[in-house]
């Protein structure tokens, strides 16, 4: 069984490039997989490989400037989740697109998942989920405002725009894992909302401590790896990948006739043209071709 963490940490490098090379030779040395990204605003990932390697990597990630008290969300996978490891250097640790936004001046209120039923329970509560749109598609909490977004850069200009309908109302966010929830938090607080919550550690942390019988939480939560979503208790979930569009689908999507490995799937068959498709179907032929010679195609996640 493979350890899996996931970790974000916001704190100032000034010099994110001089820290990937030994990050990454360390995770090579100890066969680790995953991504992480560094910037100057932090680090962001997710990693997996053997108990004894995760933890060699995130005593390297603590001793990195004001990342000692890193905190990280472990879950396991019985299979490989990342095909290869990627550490790189990004503008963002999360791309949100808003110079001006900064966690580590303040963020809001954090609650702990014990305690987070009860908050969006409250009538003057309104609860919003900063995930991309297809994430929300396959699970949410019960009553949240989906914002319908394609990607976290387009948060802002959907708060500007429909901010109106949430006065005099608390507002209660949530994420995967919390990051973003970090920099939407900070966006509303500097925009004059006067109480704004997020939920620590995310999704996945309150999968892994609130049990089924108690949670407010519907379907199951996308998670960017091999396992495609995972469940309460952190159960890797039903959910596999349309290697087309990136979207996640049920084993009984590939049923259907609008499915082709890797070409299309119900959610993108209408969005593609035929000269794409055709593209997608060579790549899947050089897919299959590296796979028979015991290789790996690099065009393949």
């Amino acid at each position: 069984m493979l350890t899996v963490a996931a970790l974000y940490h916001f704190t100032r490098f000034d010099d994110p490039a001089a820290l990937r090379a030994p990050l990454a030779r360390l995770c090579c040395a100890r066969g680790i997989t995953g991504i992480l990204l560094l910037a100057h605003e932090g680090i962001n990932g997710t990693i997996a490989g053997s108990r004894a390697a995760v933890d060699e990597v995130l005593a390297h990630i603590r001793a990195l400037p004001g990342c000692a008290d890193l905190e990280w969300k472990e879950s396991t996978a019985s299979t490989q989740p990342f095909r290869r490891l990627k550490v790189r250097v990004k503008r963002e640790i999360v791309t949100m697109g808003q110079p001006d936004v900064d966690p580590r001046a303040s963020v809001g209120n954090y609650v702990a998942p014990a305690d987070w039923n009860a908050l969006i329970a409250a009538p003057d509560v309104a609860v919003i989920d900063t995930r991309n749109d297809y994430e929300v598609a396959i699970g949410s909490f019960k009553g949240a405002v989906n914002p319908q977004t394609a990607s976290f850069r387009e948060f802002p200009a959907w708060w500007e725009a429909n901010k109106a309908r949430f006065h005099n109302k608390r507002i209660a966010m949530f994420c995967t894992g919390g990051i973003r929830c970090e920099k939407s938090t900070n966006y509303l607080l500097s925009k004059g909302v006067a109480e704004v919550y997020h939920l620590k550690g995310g999704i996945l942390k309150y999968l892994e401590e609130v049990p089924a019988e108690q949670s407010r939480w519907e379907g199951a939560c996308f998670v960017f790896d091999g396992r495609v979503s995972v469940e309460h208790g952190l159960r890797e979930g039903p959910h596999l990948l349309c290697h087309a569009c990136r979207r996640p689908i049920l084993p009984e999507d590939m049923e259907r006739t609008d499915y082709e490995q890797g070409v299309s799937c119900r959610h993108c068959v209408q969005e593609t043209t035929a000269a794409d498709k055709a593209r997608f179907r060579e790549r899947q032929k050089q897919i299959a071709l590296a796979r028979a010679r015991g290789t790996r195609h690099m065009g393949f996640l």
